[in-house]
């Protein structure tokens, strides 16, 4: 058998309910708003650009490559790097030193 809950609200006409109801979800919509961040595509850097940022050798970059030091992304004939992990890669290794 359904049953059927009645809410009653008393001292409020139906406006001022709605009203209260849409102010409470905006001030909502607002907080989380504030938190809000948009993810990001990842932003991919070539051999040269990588080499330059790390003031190192084409060579050398690819002997880091192998070594796992960094992670190369092939993209058809192109190699690519992530800029977070090159930033990630950056702590590592002076957290070796």
């Amino acid at each position: 058998m359904k049953e059927n809950k009645i809410t009653q609200v008393h001292g409020v006409n139906p406006q001022e309910f709605k009203d209260s109801i849409v102010s409470d979800i905006k001030a909502e919509f607002v907080k989380l708003s504030k938190n809000f961040q948009p993810i990001l595509p990842p932003k991919y850097l070539t051999r040269k650009e990588v080499a330059k940022i790390l003031k190192i050798s084409l060579v050398t970059l690819s002997d880091w490559n192998k070594k796992g030091i960094l992670k190369p992304y092939r993209l058809g004939n192109l190699i690519r790097y992530k800029q977070s992990e090159l930033d990630q890669a950056l702590i590592s290794i002076n957290k070796k030193k």
